[in-house]
């Protein structure tokens, strides 16, 4: 599967729901989730969504897509990502990309740099965070799904669940890595957000790596590595580790 392959495998969600939806247009009614600067696959994520009327709503999903035919809820873990090259062909995505389309807001992400090791050793990577040069959130594209339990009866809860679209990094990430988040400007987030726009030959252009400009890049501690933190300190710039 494309997801295998980690892109954006952490993230910052640190700005309230209200600060968000305001962002984005959208009306919020859930509960809040805490601020967390190490978002993980499989936690509670905040994602924007529309209506056939073009209402956006605010609302939490899962990340890591688990598919309506799957059996379980353990594939979740792998599919965290979706290459935008192949979302119209491949089986998994293609109904998604139709009409279950969201958007991901983020304050940025992280990649890990492979860094020089000596002869022999293990090679080393650099955690760095990737955010806007203007501080403003970022607007990830994504897909989303439902799933219940095959072996569920009627009243069992759907499970709502996501995965981020991804696209070859521009200038400023490649160093970091050759994959980065499709992050879509806001005269496309109505089209993109509509449910019932299902021409995927005018949505695939949007799929496209963002100007180099829009990112700055530095370094964290490998504190990040361990899902368990997720204090501000770990978006905080670093000296790179030996």
């Amino acid at each position: 599967m494309d997801s295998v392959v980690v892109v954006c495998g952490r993230f910052v969600s640190s700005s309230s729901a209200t600060k968000i939806a305001e962002f984005f247009g959208a009306s919020f009614d859930a509960e809040p989730l805490a601020p967390s600067f190490n978002v993980a696959p499989t936690n509670e994520v905040y994602a924007v969504v529309a209506n056939s009327g073009g209402d956006r709503h605010l609302t939490t999903y899962r990340w890591g897509l688990v598919p309506s035919w799957a059996k379980d809820v353990k594939i979740g873990a792998r599919m965290i990502n979706a290459r935008a090259e192949t979302l119209a062909a491949k089986p998994a995505f293609k109904r998604l990309f139709r009409n279950h389309r969201l958007l991901l807001p983020m304050d940025g992400f992280y990649e890990w740099q492979a860094a020089s090791a000596p002869a022999g050793a293990k090679p080393l990577k650099q955690p760095m965070y990737i955010h806007r040069t203007d501080g403003q959130p970022l607007a990830v594209a994504g897909l989303w799904a439902a799933w219940r339990d095959p072996g569920a009866d009627a009243e069992t809860p759907w499970l709502h669940t996501c995965t981020v679209v991804t696209t070859a990094a521009n200038a400023t990430i490649a160093p970091v890595h050759d994959r980065m988040p499709v992050v879509l400007a806001e005269d496309v987030w109505a089209r993109w957000l509509d449910p019932t726009f299902s021409d995927l030959d005018a949505l695939q252009p949007m799929l496209v790596p963002a100007p180099d400009h829009l990112f700055t890049v530095h370094p964290v501690s490998s504190a990040v590595n361990n899902v368990r933190n997720k204090g501000a300190r770990l978006a905080e710039e670093a000296t790179p580790e030996e």
